[in-house]
């Protein structure tokens, strides 16, 4: 086991206050034009810390957050895991692809497992996940390759439940990725495996919940999946179609749950005994609440009815913590000596605040996907509402400050990490006049933690994780304009984007303090040795090097 030690930094004592690291969920700098929710809206306090020149940019996306390459969108899991780890470690989609291209996957125990079990029942391999190219939660291409190299291995039998995105990747697209699963499927038939879609629907209102926000959720997907019943229609395509004919202007994320049925009107695909069940997401927040459902006999959170006897996977491990699931198929990225753990093993109170909707990545992405507190943490989690996020896109911010400026007044917490969620979770709704809300929401919190910190001796380093608030509408790849729909409107933009994030200090008792200007490319990963250099501690080996130097 390696002895964590933290050493005093040889430049700077720290500041005599309380540290802050606050992340701006979703809130990145966009080209500031008319979809730019961040640039609309008032913000007189990040515009203070803009004015003073404390301010700069980080990468939070691409290779700087351990993924794929540098067209792949940041996200709130992977951007926690670099804030903490103070490390870029490969994530999930990356993993998973050069597991698939070495073809060491398929070599694992727990591939081996599924297919055996099936080949031996003849019942069929189900697969459920995301159907996306977002690579945020999933990739539509590691279900293709895990269908294909299923039927080469003698695979009789496959199913599909395909959850729609709109959320990382355009509101309406759910059909180009539904003809490229039918495709895939229609050319597997033609060799003679009998394979088709069984169960659907939007993310938002089917399975994919988290942090226990809502288990009905996983109920209906429970339903949807395992049992077959639900609405039904003769295809993935036609369900698509009628649902958006019934409530136009709904975006995939939100079409609600059906099942495919035969001639005869009966379900194609529920999950029986005898079954393997791949679960092929790799982003474990929204996997981790179905993984429970087909395998902890104790579960309370709703009424299973009968438990199928399946065999059970993940594209990944989950929850390291719990091991959950128990069978895998791509390894998990090992993050140690994090930021957390050093602080801990100092002694060093710390207190992680969030609403629910992203307490998780406060705490548990954080700590290097570690589940449970460690020595010296307090985790404190405010309820997040559960009406739709453009009805109420204030959240929970002005509740999260009040919990932390009371923590703060008690003196107890020498280091503080919050997270604002509104700037991601109003914009994934495409509401341009919700997502200006909800960042002018955030700045007026911003404000009051402002002036705690400052009468308080402390400082304050404030981020954001990934854009998304920052760009609201389409743009064409190319030509970068913005796309518009048929009567010149332009089309609501869901998913994050690819724009750097601000980084802002505020520390008025150390203004000797400014950023280095020699780490132009640095990245959500610099954060941790910054935090610690205003603690009075040195980076640890292996960390990226703090922003800031002594002036």
């Amino acid at each position: 086991m390696t002895t964590l030690s933290l050493s005093r930094h040889p430049s700077f004592a720290g500041v005599t206050g309380p540290v802050v690291v606050a992340v701006m969920d979703g809130i990145g700098l966009g080209a500031g034009d008319e979809g730019d929710a961040v640039a609309l809206a008032r913000t007189p306090n990040l515009d203070r810390l803009r004015a003073g020149g404390a301010c700069r940019t980080l990468r939070a996306h691409g290779r700087a957050v351990g993924l794929p390459s540098d067209d792949d969108m940041g996200n709130s899991e992977v951007g926690h895991n670099a804030l903490g780890a103070g490390r870029v470690f490969d994530q999930g989609a990356k993993l998973v692809q050069a597991a698939l291209e070495s073809g060491a996957i398929f070599e694992g125990r727990a591939w081996r497992q599924a297919v055996d079990r099936v080949r031996a029942s003849g019942e069929p391999m189900h697969f459920i996940g995301l159907l996306s190219d977002g690579n945020v939660h999933a990739h539509l291409e590691h279900l293709f390759r895990l269908l294909r190299r299923a039927a080469d291995e003698g695979v009789s039998r496959l199913r599909v439940h395909a959850l729609l995105d709109g959320r990382d990747v355009p509101e309406t697209s759910a059909l180009v990725y539904v003809e490229a699963l039918e495709d895939v499927l229609a050319s597997l038939r033609a060799r003679g495996v009998d394979a088709a879609v069984a169960s659907g629907g939007g993310r938002m209102k089917v399975t994919m919940d988290r942090y226990e926000a809502d288990w009905a959720m996983v109920e209906r997907g429970w339903a949807l999946h395992v049992r077959g019943e639900g609405r039904g229609f003769p295809s993935l395509r036609d369900a698509v179609l009628a649902l958006r004919d019934e409530q136009p202007g709904i975006g995939d994320q939100n079409l609600p749950g059906f099942v495919v049925v035969d001639a005869e009107g009966a379900p194609v695909g529920p999950v029986r005994d005898g079954a393997a069940v791949i679960l092929f997401n790799f982003r474990g927040d929204r996997a981790i609440e179905l993984s429970r459902a087909f395998e902890d006999p104790e579960l309370r959170a709703f009424d299973r009815g009968a438990r199928p006897d399946v065999f059970f996977a993940g594209m990944m491990q989950y929850d390291g913590d719990r091991h959950l699931p128990a069978n895998f198929l791509v390894s998990p990225p090992e993050i140690d000596r994090t930021l957390s753990a050093h602080l801990s093993a100092a002694g060093v109170p710390q207190l992680a605040v969030s609403e629910t909707q992203k307490f998780g990545h406060v705490t548990y992405f954080w700590n290097g996907n570690r589940s449970e507190a460690l020595p010296h943490e307090t985790w404190i989690e405010v309820p997040s509402d559960t009406r739709p996020f453009e009805e109420r896109p204030w959240m929970k911010a002005a509740e999260i400050t009040d919990r932390v400026l009371d923590e703060l007044a008690k003196g107890t917490h020498r280091f503080v990490r919050l997270n604002w969620a509104n700037g991601d979770m109003v914009g994934h709704t495409g509401v341009l006049e919700a997502a200006i809300v909800a960042v002018e929401a955030v700045d007026l919190q911003l404000g009051r933690l402002m002036a705690a910190v400052e009468a308080l001796g402390g400082a304050l380093l404030l981020t954001a994780d990934h854009g998304n608030a920052d760009e609201m509408f389409e743009r064409d790849k190319k030509s970068a304009a913005l796309q518009r729909d048929a009567l010149g409107r332009p089309r609501p933009k869901t998913s994050h984007t690819l724009n750097p994030v601000p980084c802002c200090l505020f520390a008025p008792s150390a203004p000797s303090l400014v950023f280095d200007p020699g780490l132009p490319e640095a990245g959500l990963a610099n954060v941790a040795a910054t935090a610690l250099m205003l603690l009075g501690f040195d980076a640890p080996a292996g960390y990226e090097p703090s922003l800031l130097r002594c002036s």
